[in-house]
């Protein structure tokens, strides 16, 4: 078992010649090759977290990007938990990078579990502008979702949909769409060889079928003059050239765009093969076109007013009551000069709205996952800090602050108590090399724990 399927070696021949087939065979026998990628909204720099041991070179096409060598697991120390860094396949950067999200964007990424590259754009957008994180199957949302959490992105959307379940909601809406599409995986047979069993000599047709029509409905949402990575982790030329001949006959409107990323293969033509033998990577397909500024835009979605739904009005801390809702105050947590613009009550949940995100009724109809930062939940009568809202505070932004070693993050992780001495009563940020950690909470002399259950650590 495991072995090259027949098919796919006649195929691999074809496309790269008997003796760059012979390489590429050649490497499948080589030790995959890892990279942790710094969260760059903790580290602008991309200067790599303390204790962190086994980093080699800078991966050239990912800003804050690193090599991991020999057996170093980064993944055991608590600051992977604190969200410093993504631990991702280097060939899986190249998508975002040729995508280039700025700022102040509305981007969509469509096929986004487990939420490595959603994270990668989000660190761009450096907290501005709005991204919508999609993963159709509810499962893999959740994974998605936590890892947005635990990345501390402040400004990201993450709901469960088909792309035809999105599209009405944004028509012509996005800046950037990255769709990093499910395909037959062949870019995976060296990092996950059982893959190898699953593959057929008609995946990759029933997986261009597929892709076409995601593809379809990213076209319908993706504003004049906006970008569009397309990009898959296989190498056939059905799923890749194939699948972009065919959308561009039926979208004229859409034109590759060259590629320029240091240390990766050229890409004038408006796409990139990444193949083991030939970079530290896996195996993955790049490509991005633009939309005309010209092409013609879709009615927008039309909203009834509803008074009773409008955000609550910019405060700090807290926020006023709604009419037939239940009253939700943000615990006394954050310093004196941080507060949040635009905020929204759902059930019992205070959320902080993307700056992005011109309506919330524009969700109405999706499953919703996360609709920002969630600020904070009530608890019976009593209201706490989120979780995700001690993700993505900085040690500055918060009114309490406690310094944790690495034996005591560890503890901390594993849910237990922690004796710190005497420190001022209420809610305390938990931080270990200056990253944010989650809330204890100080009484009777002892840090009691809040780190969530089901994220506990042995």
């Amino acid at each position: 078992m495991n072995q090259l399927p027949e098919a796919f070696i006649i195929q691999m021949k074809r496309l790269l010649g008997e003796a760059g087939f012979f390489a590429y065979e050649q490497s499948l026998s080589q030790s995959v090759t890892r990279a942790l990628r710094v969260n760059l909204l903790l580290s602008p720099d991309g200067a790599p977290p303390c204790e962190i041991e086994g980093l080699g070179e800078s991966v050239p096409w990912a800003k804050g990007a690193y090599f991991v060598e020999g057996d170093a697991r980064p993944g055991l120390s608590p600051l992977h938990e604190g969200g410093a860094f993504y631990l991702q396949e280097p060939s899986a950067l190249t998508a975002v990078s040729a995508l280039n999200p700025q700022p102040g964007e509305r981007i969509l990424d469509l096929c986004a579990a487990p939420g490595g590259k959603s994270t990668q754009i989000a660190a761009l957008m450096q907290g501005r502008g709005l991204l919508v994180c999609n993963e159709p199957v509810p499962s893999r949302a959740q994974i998605l979702s936590r890892n947005v959490e635990r990345m501390g992105v402040r400004n990201a959307i993450v709901v469960s949909g088909m792309p035809d379940q999105l599209a009405p909601h944004f028509p012509a809406f996005f800046d950037r769409i990255l769709v990093d599409a499910p395909c037959s995986g062949e870019g995976m047979f060296r990092r996950q060889p059982e893959a190898r069993d699953e593959w057929s000599e008609n995946s990759p047709r029933g997986c261009a079928d597929r892709q076409m029509e995601i593809l379809e409905e990213a076209a319908k949402m993706l504003a004049p003059g906006g970008k569009l990575v397309y990009s898959t982790c296989t190498f056939n030329d059905t799923e890749n050239e194939g699948v972009l001949a065919r959308f561009t006959a039926l979208h004229p409107e859409f034109t590759l765009l060259p590629i320029d990323l240091p240390g990766l293969p050229d890409g004038s033509k408006g796409y990139i093969h990444l193949y083991p033998h030939e970079i530290r990577g896996e195996g993955h397909f790049v490509s991005l076109l633009q939309k005309a500024t010209d092409a013609p835009s879709l009615p927008d979605v039309s909203f009834t007013e509803d008074k009773s739904r409008r955000s609550a009005k910019p405060v700090r801390g807290k926020a006023p009551a709604k009419k037939a809702e239940p009253r939700i105050d943000l615990p006394d947590v954050l310093a004196k000069n941080v507060s949040f613009g635009r905020l929204h009550m759902a059930g019992d949940s205070l959320w902080a709205l993307p700056e992005g995100l011109d309506d919330i009724r524009r969700l109405d109809g999706l499953r919703v996952l996360r609709t920002g930062l969630l600020l904070c939940h009530a608890e019976g009568k009593r209201t706490e800090p989120d979780h995700a809202l001690a993700m993505a505070l900085r040690p500055c932004e918060a009114a309490r602050t406690a310094e944790l070693s690495h034996e005591q993050a560890l503890a901390y992780q594993a849910g237990e108590a922690l004796d710190l001495g005497d420190l001022p009563a209420g809610y305390t940020l938990l931080t270990h090399c200056g990253i944010s950690l989650g809330w204890g909470k100080q009484a009777g002399g002892i840090m009691k724990n809040h780190y969530p259950k089901g994220l506990r650590r042995r």
